[in-house]
């Protein structure tokens, strides 16, 4: 199973590097260059040290680019030796930018050009006084800006580059933790999808793969610094809009594959997990009740119900200590159940200081599960959220035997009633029995015959008479029957 602690473990590890490969590396560029620049650090300097380091001192920073501007000043500081020998080209072009204050190298080259004269250490190579600007900083390798720093401030820069691991690998984690959560649900509801909803989301999944390889090299090639970035985020949502769009064709589908849509209706249907409440493991029912088959899917305890449980185990409350061991008892015989699955979920945070039972409907909301209690309150208030509940009451009740007016049964008389002369009595199923005229059989086993059921909200009442007393009402009843046919029609006088 995908949410085993391994897999999970492995996930987190996998995005955590993921996220130090892709965004740690672009931050700490871009802080570098910040340090670089606001330090001061000549072009001298940095050439020192990637000498001292062994590593090759980058072109850009020994020699001017073409497109780099010089100031015209310089230009005619570097060609005055020539006096008024200068080439009449270049000549001229000093002379038409003289109101100018900059002037790209590449125009001074151009000027050069036919005289022979090739361009002065002065303008072709930088000044090694000179500050190190954004612009030469952004043509040197991240290596190199690394060394540059280090030689200058380098606790400042293990500093922040420690910072920013410890950030990515909190950033990662977190991302793991909702991405995983969202997997588990995407995993648990794939397995209950039909096989015409599966086909989509692999039709959708490959069609989005393959417009995300021709699309994606064109967009990030107008796209610098974070395109691995813009590139990922690009292909998931290609990818989850083609799976929407095949998911809402899927009855098309069914013309291409009959097979899957004739056999669709005949699957097994999603089995919801079911979450058990504190109140419904004390109880004890749900043990036989799932021992005979009768509920499906994963059972799951989370692990705040467990430690509610040993709570109460450990009350000083003898009768509260006797019902949390017997919880505890009938969960470790569940778990030992064979066929059953009983877990321990931690999906709601542990430390949140909400009540067990709003925890446990969130819980069930967030993992799409049902609740399974005997409590009247956490159904009512699950039901309010739309969350399905089994209740174990409501079940005993529709399990209860129909009793119908003239039936006969035997009952043991245990007390008085509330009216004179009735006394009340039990079935098996705790039905409470009234009995007219029993009060006197209190403590006797008699027969009763069924005069009249009544449903309540609390449960079903079942009202009867005495045997005895029923059957000897009858015979009067039989008796009047008699008398009054004895007498025969009435004549008509005429």
């Amino acid at each position: 199973m995908l949410s085993a602690r391994p897999f999970w473990v492995l996930f987190s590890l996998c995005v955590i590097i993921l996220v130090q490969w892709l965004i740690v590396p672009h931050f700490v560029d871009i802080i570098l260059t910040k340090e670089i620049i606001s330090a001061g650090v000549s072009i001298g300097e940095a050439i020192s040290a990637l000498d001292d380091a062994g590593m090759k001192v980058p072109d850009t920073l020994k020699q001017r680019s073409p497109s780099e501007l010089v100031r015209i000043s310089d230009v005619q500081l570097a060609f005055s030796d020539f006096g008024s020998a200068l080439p009449p080209r270049l000549d001229t072009f000093i002379k038409s930018h003289e109101g100018d204050e900059l002037v790209k190298l590449s125009e001074v080259q151009n000027a050069l050009v036919g005289s022979g004269l090739t361009l002065p250490p002065k303008l072709k190579y930088r000044n090694k006084d000179d500050l190190l600007s954004k612009t030469e900083l952004d043509l040197i390798s991240f290596r190199s800006k690394w060394q540059i720093i280090t030689s200058r401030e380098p606790l400042k820069a293990f500093t922040y580059v420690g910072l920013l691991v410890v950030v990515g690998i909190l950033v990662g984690f977190l991302f793991a933790s909702v991405a995983f959560r969202h997997l588990v649900q995407f995993g648990d509801r794939l397995s209950g999808m039909s096989s015409t909803d599966k086909i989509a989301v692999l039709l959708g999944l490959i069609i989005g793969l393959m417009v995300s390889l021709l699309l994606l090299p064109n967009i990030l090639q107008y796209i610098h610094g974070p395109g691995p970035i813009v590139g990922i985020v690009t292909a998931g949502v290609i990818v989850y809009l083609s799976i929407w769009a095949m998911m809402s064709m899927k009855d098309e589908l069914r013309s291409y594959f009959p097979a899957s849509g004739r056999t669709g209706d005949l699957e097994r249907a999603y089995q919801k997990p079911k979450l058990l409440d504190t109140n419904v493991i004390i109880d004890g029912r749900i043990a036989d009740i799932c021992r005979a088959g009768f509920v499906e899917g994963q059972i799951l305890v989370p692990s705040f119900i467990v430690e509610e449980l040993q709570h109460i185990a450990d009350s000083a409350d003898s009768l509260r200590r006797a019902r949390g061991r017997r919880g505890l008892d009938i969960l470790t015989q569940m778990r030992k159940e064979l066929g059953l699955t009983v877990k321990q979920v931690d999906l709601v945070d542990p430390v949140n200081p909400e009540e067990v039972d709003v925890r446990l409907v969130k819980l069930a909301k967030a993992i799409d599960a049902s609740i399974v209690t005997n409590d009247f309150n956490l159904n009512k208030v699950a039901e309010i959220h739309g969350v399905p509940v089994l209740n174990i009451n409501e079940l005993a009740n529709a399990l209860k035997p129909v009793v119908l007016p003239g039936e006969e049964m035997t009952v043991s008389i245990i007390k008085e009633g509330k009216e004179p002369q009735q006394g009340i009595a039990y079935l098996d199923d705790g039905t409470m029995v009234v009995v007219e005229a029993g009060r006197p059989h209190i403590g006797e086993t008699v027969d009763v015959v069924v005069t009249s059921v009544l449903q309540t909200v609390a449960g079903k009442m079942i009202f009867t008479n005495l045997k005895a007393v029923q059957d000897e009402e009858d015979k009067q009843i039989n008796r009047n029957v008699r008398n009054y046919s004895s007498f025969g029609p009435r004549k008509k006088t005429q």
